[in-house]
């Protein structure tokens, strides 16, 4: 009874206490019951030894719990690029339906139909065709129009070249239709071809400046470079070369084995070629075996502004051991080397390991960093800018100072700077020739009369054969006529000025159309080219 009573007998105070507090407690249920069914705030555990484990779980949340349907196979991918594009401006995540394509200037093939082609008034026309491929198998000519690819019209439609590409090549042993529209022909023609393995040249040219003195121009370092090097010289040996001129311009790189092979070719037995570091990967020196074919040959290598990765090896070793001049303008500055990593959906990455250093010791890669890839990507622009294409004294080699053997100074931290500095060549560069040059008139004007000269153009198989054929046309008396009728005009100073440079390019367009391709160009153009006069100068 005691007890019963106290109990009752409890204080308005207290009990209005206990109420608040009741109250309380359910107003925290509920706050914690609303977060629960709305914005689901807690925390999951981290494993401190695994940091993937973070991009792991929030990959796991976003699938889970995000308030749309989200295919996460194309979140990663996206995602991937810019994950690479944290560590230096040449590591990257390839795509699998880039994958191909990436490796086909490694690889020196892909699979396809075997034809050049350019766009021209939005119409595919094919200016050559691999000889023995598909496509000549097929009877597709040079100058032939490409309407229809499938059931897909392709022609008047604006596409980007990358787009025809696309539809045209795909896995060997695959059959495409295609609407051919031939000159003399009322219709289209149907032509239906069996893709097939099509071969990436690596020597653009090779041929004998004169009785001494060979020319070789590489575009690319890929599985099959080295053996079309030798192919090359071998022939040019037969012919009494004595001296080499390695054509690297424009050439960014490709596969480093290659360019060992080539600088191989050059150097004394122990003279380094190269040797590549990295945090993971130890020390390893790439030394010549002496074996070299032409270690006697006197050599002058030209590089420019894109020349970059393997082409920079070649260049490197040639000039740290004094084997021979480098001829040009400074190099791109790409001293990292990447090795492919592939994953069993065809995609792959492209990382870099180490960095590359040549014979002296010095790494070539130029500056970057994580936030200004923007400003990597621009440098060589900003080497117009700076004057530094006009002037070496403009170059920004600020990199550590090296020496070779014979005491000459080489830079560091910024690409090769040549043995001799040639300018960029503007000669001829007035406001008629840009204007024609912004309206591709001179291409134009080229494959025009290349389509009107077909027959005779295809019957041409030697550098004499052309020079003969081209005495029958005064091109620059065409050529201004054709631009003329086009509504661009020159002043008769204005085309003494730059009329030697149009009549070049146009012969070496036209030549590029005939069976010599890509020699005819190079031996062309080769007479308004100040670098490789240089070159030639230098080693007589």
């Amino acid at each position: 009874m005691t007890c019963n009573t106290m109990n009752t007998s409890q204080t308005p105070r207290r009990q209005s206490l206990l109420q608040w507090i009741l109250l309380i407690l359910f107003l925290l249920i509920g706050i914690y019951i609303g977060q629960r069914t709305t914005t689901r705030q807690y925390t999951l555990s981290l494993d401190a030894a695994n940091e993937l484990s973070k991009l792991e779980l929030v990959i796991q949340q976003v699938q889970d719990n995000y308030l749309d349907t989200v295919h996460v196979s194309a979140l990663i991918e996206g995602a991937l690029p810019l994950i690479m594009a944290e560590l230096d401006p040449h590591s990257l995540y390839i795509s699998a339906e880039d994958m191909s394509r990436a490796n086909e200037s490694i690889e020196g093939n892909f699979d396809g139909i075997g034809v050049t082609f350019n766009m021209s008034n939005d119409t595919v026309v094919v200016m050559s065709v691999i000889a023995g491929g598909p496509s000549e198998r097929a009877g597709i000519r040079p100058g032939d129009r490409i309407i229809t690819v499938g059931d897909s019209l392709i022609a008047g439609r604006q596409l980007e070249q990358n787009a025809v590409v696309k539809m045209l090549r795909g896995q060997r042993g695959t059959k495409v239709r295609l609407g051919i529209a031939r000159s003399g022909e009322e219709n289209l023609l149907p032509v239906t071809i069996v893709r097939g393995k099509i071969p990436v040249k690596s020597v653009d040219a090779a041929y004998m400046i004169n009785r001494e003195t060979g020319y070789v121009r590489l575009s690319k370092f890929s599985k099959t470079t080295y053996h079309e090097f030798l192919d090359a010289m071998s022939a040019m040996r037969t012919t009494g070369m004595k001296n080499l001129i390695l054509d690297l311009r424009g050439n960014v790189g490709g596969l480093l084995e290659q360019s060992f092979e080539i600088a191989n070719e050059f150097l004394e037995k122990d003279n380094m070629i190269v040797y590549t570091e990295g945090r993971v990967r130890p020390r390893r020196d790439y030394k010549a075996t002496g074996e070299g074919r032409y270690r006697d040959i006197r050599l002058a290598v030209l590089i420019d502004e894109n020349s970059a990765s393997a082409s920079e090896i070649v260049a490197g070793a040639i000039q740290d051991n004094d084997r021979g001049l480098i001829v040009g303008r400074r190099s791109f500055g790409k001293g990292l080397v990447q090795e492919p990593i592939f994953f069993s959906d065809n995609s792959g990455l492209r990382l870099s390991v180490a960095r590359y250093y040549t014979p002296t010791g010095r790494s070539i890669q130029k500056p970057y960093t994580n936030n200004s890839l923007q400003a990597y990507e621009n440098e060589v622009h900003d080497r117009y800018r700076s004057g530094e294409m006009s002037t070496s004294d403009s170059a920004k080699m600020s990199g550590e100072r090296f020496y070779t053997p014979q005491g000459k100074v080489v830079y560091g931290g910024g690409g090769i700077m040549p043995d001799i500095f040639v300018p960029i060549d503007t000669t001829g560069f007035n406001a008629y020739f840009l204007s024609v040059n912004r309206k591709n008139l001179i291409y134009r004007f080229a494959l025009q009369f290349t389509d009107q000269h077909r027959a005779a153009l295809n019957a041409i198989h030697n550098p004499d054969e052309l020079n003969d054929y081209f005495t029958g046309y005064r091109f620059d008396v065409l050529f201004r006529r054709y631009a003329a009728g086009l509504g661009v005009v020159a002043t008769d100073t204005e085309w003494k000025e730059c009329r030697h440079l149009i009549d070049t390019h146009l012969r070496a367009y036209i030549g590029r159309n005939t069976p010599l391709e890509d020699k005819a160009y190079y031996m062309t153009i080769a007479k308004i080219d100040n670098t490789l006069s240089k070159a030639i100068e230098e080693l007589h």
